[in-house]
Order: structure tokens, then C-alpha cells, then sequence
């Protein structure tokens, strides 16, 4: 049975892309802002290829120890274990929806809206006869800064917490004891209907939170994400019409809606999403299991963490030999990113527009370096080329023919 597993380490970007500036980004570079920490240990990725991909100006032959030849080594003698590339978003936008949407072969030729000024009054007002409940702060925000701010306030109330961010989202947050997590998540869901044409963002967040009267109040790991719904057909949906399993770890449902998704579990971090993701290596299924670390962007990239970043990734970098010893014979593993979040980027605390990794390893894959390609939608069409499925979108297949 053909099996392959996609994770995309989410927020890891690998340098400003060309556009960078437009979108307010400027010298941004997450894998570098990583590798200034002491923390920073990848000698595995290493060894995949991460160091030779095209602008990755971190790393040498030592975090590639095992391998034959230096990581600097030229495309004709390549050293790596891995076909590697670096990936363009052909997409306008740099938030998660349209990056994942573009890796299953979905382009967005235009940015999913946003609200610097907050959200306009018909949204809040229609909102706000929904639910019942009054609205409190409706600005853009930091997720941790703004449980402080007006948690008191809402648990005086039971008005709800909204805000935005620079990204295409509505977020609502809401202290547990106030509002049950199952309640906040049908707040959501009538959001979600309400923020559709003109207003459709690109998810609306249930932000949960705990902590006594007067604070500090922390989130809790109940966070849920409801996407608006692809606009065209994606490779979940043609694996799905094919009979081929489509299994989502993590926020994939999620971001994609539930559409083409034939089996999915959430998970509380990067730490059980790869424990899922081996347990799903252990099960016999022909098809995809893609999967979304998210501890990355969430923790560490929003919060300018550097040295939480370097740990994650070094954390994942040492599961990798225990997820590539359980690959069998037609197994294919690849590895990217949706954008960037720079940890060392202090003008906002937003994602970043920037290339992308992207790693692909298996027995029958041989090694080789495919410079920059033209967009994500490049790994979709791998997935279907692998199984003899005709990409219904633009996209090149990375496998030899």
C-alpha cells in the first residue's frame, strides 16, 4: 500500500521571499532567528537535506554528521538523503488557511480580509443578537495580552473577548467557568455563518481561557479553529473520491473544513501530533496522512520565543529516527511549512512572508535538489502524481517520471 505522511512544521520559514516588504516584512528569516539560539540542533534535517536547500544560509556539514560530503556540497554531488526545495506561496497572504490551502493545490489570488481597525458594526451587531452576550475590545491583539486586559471585565459580564490580528481571523475568547468550551465553540459556529461574502475571514478561533477572578488568566489547550470552506476542490477531495484514506492530525480538519477528510484527530501540541502521526505509521491504509505541528507558530513565532522555536524544532528533529524507522518499503515522508513566523521579528508579532522547506525521503525517492519552485501547489500534485491521480490545478509533480 502507498503511504505518505506530510508535516508541515508550521511557521518555518526559511527567508524573506521577494514580496517580503509588501506585506510589511522586511530582513525576516525564522530558520535563522532559530539557529542564533543555543538550542538550535537539527543534525538530522541535516542529514535529509534541510542545509542544502536554495537561501538557507544556517547550518554546515557538522549538523549533518553520518552523511557523505559536506551539506555545501553542489547539486551534482549531492550529499543529502532527501529531494529538498525551497517553496514560493503563489498565494496573496501569509496565514495559515491560504498557505495550507496552496500545499493541497488551492491558490488564493486574493488575501483573505482583514480588520486593523477591528470588525465593522453589522458584523458585531449581528454577532451580538446571536449569541445574547455583549462584545468587548474588537482590536487587533495579542492572544496573551488580551485575556489580561479585559479578562476581568468579562467575568464581571459574560461579554465575550473579540479580536483580530493581522491575519484573516475572528477570535473569541471566553473564561471557561463563564462560557463552557462547547458553548464558545457554538458561538463560533454562528460567527462563522455571519462572516461569509464580503466578511469571510479565514477562521474564527475559540480562544477558552482559565484562571481566578482578577487574573492572571491563562489559555488552555481547547482552542478551536473554524475555517471558511475552500473555494475549489483540493487533493483531499480527489484522494477522497479515489477510495484513498485522508487523515488529518492536528488543526487539518480544521483549516480545510472537514472537506475530503475521511478520518481525524486533534491533538494538544506537537508532542501528541507526532505521537499520532507514529501511530498512524503503525496502521495499514493506502493514502495521506497530513499533518500540522503547531506548536511552533502558536507558542513560540507569535511570542518572538527564539529559544522556545530552536526547541521545538530540535524536539522534532529527534523523533525523526523513530518516524523514518517505521517507514515501510512505498512509504513517502515530506516535510514543509505554511509561512513563516520569525521569533526574532519585533514590528509586529505576525506571521511572515517567506519561503518555505520542503523535504521529501523514501526509498523509491532519489535524492536530489529542485532549486525554487513556483508555488506550494507543486507538493499537492506530488501527493496525486505518486498514487496516478491528474491534478485538477496547476501544479508540477517532484517525483522522477
Amino acid at each position: 500500500m502507498k503511504r505518505i505522511f506530510l508535516i508541515v512544521l508550521d511557521s518555518f520559514g526559511i527567508g524573506e521571499m521577494e514580496d517580503a516588504a509588501s506585506y510589511g516584512d522586511v530582513g525576516v528569516n525564522t530558520i535563522k532567528a532559530a539557529a542564533s539560539s543555543p538550542h538550535f540542533h537539527m543534525p538530522n534535517m541535516g542529514k535529509l537535506g534541510l542545509f542544502d536547500i536554495e537561501g538557507v544560509t544556517v547550518g554546515s556539514s557538522t549538523e549533518c554528521q553520518g552523511a557523505e560530503g559536506s551539506s555545501t556540497e553542489s547539486q551534482d554531488t549531492v550529499s543529502h538523503k532527501a529531494t529538498v526545495a525551497r517553496m514560493t506561496e503563489a498565494s496573496k497572504g501569509k496565514d495559515t488557511t491560504i498557505g495550507h490551502w496552496e500545499i493541497a493545490g488551492v491558490c488564493s489570488p486574493r488575501p483573505l480580509p482583514v480588520y486593523p481597525k477591528g470588525f465593522p458594526k453589522e458584523v458585531l451587531d449581528a454577532f451580538q443578537a446571536e449569541t445574547g452576550r455583549g462584545v468587548l475590545c474588537n482590536l487587533p491583539y495579542s492572544g496573551t495580552k488580551v485575556i489580561q486586559d479585559y479578562g476581568d471585565e468579562h467575568m464581571r459580564t459574560g461579554d465575550l473577548i473579540v479580536y483580530t490580528s493581522a491575519d484573516s481571523v475572528f477570535q473569541i475568547a471566553a473564561h471557561e467557568s463563564i462560557v463552557p468550551p462547547e458553548q464558545l465553540y457554538q458561538y463560533c459556529r454562528m460567527a462563522r455563518e455571519i462572516l461569509r461574502g464580503e466578511h469571510g475571514v479565514g477562521r474564527v478561533i475559540a480562544r477558552p481561557f482559565e484562571g481566578p477572578a482578577g487574573g492572571p488568566y491563562t489559555r488552555t489547550p481547547r482552542r478551536h479553529d473554524f475555517s471558511i470552506e475552500p473555494p475549489a476542490a483540493t487533493i483531499l477531495d480527489q484522494l477522497k473520491s479515489e477510495g484513498k484514506a485522508v487523515i488529518a492530525v492536528g488543526k487539518i480538519k480544521d483549516i480545510f473544513a472537514g472537506q475530503g477528510i475521511t478520518e481525524a484527530v486533534y491533538t494538544g501540541g506537537n508532542e501528541e501530533g507526532i505521537r499520532r502521526t507514529l501511530e498512524y505509521m503503525d496502521k495499514e491504509f493506502e493514502g495521506l496522512c497530513f499533518v500540522n505541528l503547531v506548536d511552533f507558530d502558536m507558542l513560540y513565532g507569535h511570542r518572538r520565543d527564539i529559544d522556545g522555536y530552536a526547541k521545538a524544532l530540535a524536539a522534532f528533529d529527534e523523533s525523526l529516527p523513530e518516524i523514518l524507522g517505521k517507514m515501510k518499503g512505498d512509504d513517502i515522508l515530506m516535510i514543509t511549512a505554511d509561512h513563516g513566523c520569525d521569533p526574532a521579528y519585533t514590528a509586529t508579532t505576525d506571521h511572515t512572508r517567506e519561503y518555505t522547506p520542503f523535504l521529501m525521503y523514501g526509498q523509491k525517492v532519489p535524492p536530489q535538489n529542485l532549486g525554487t519552485r513556483k508555488t506550494f501547489a507543486d507538493i499537492g500534485a506530488t501527493v496525486l502524481q505518486y498514487f496516478g491521480i491528474t491534478p485538477g490545478f496547476e501544479g508540477q509533480g517532484m517525483l522522477p517520471c
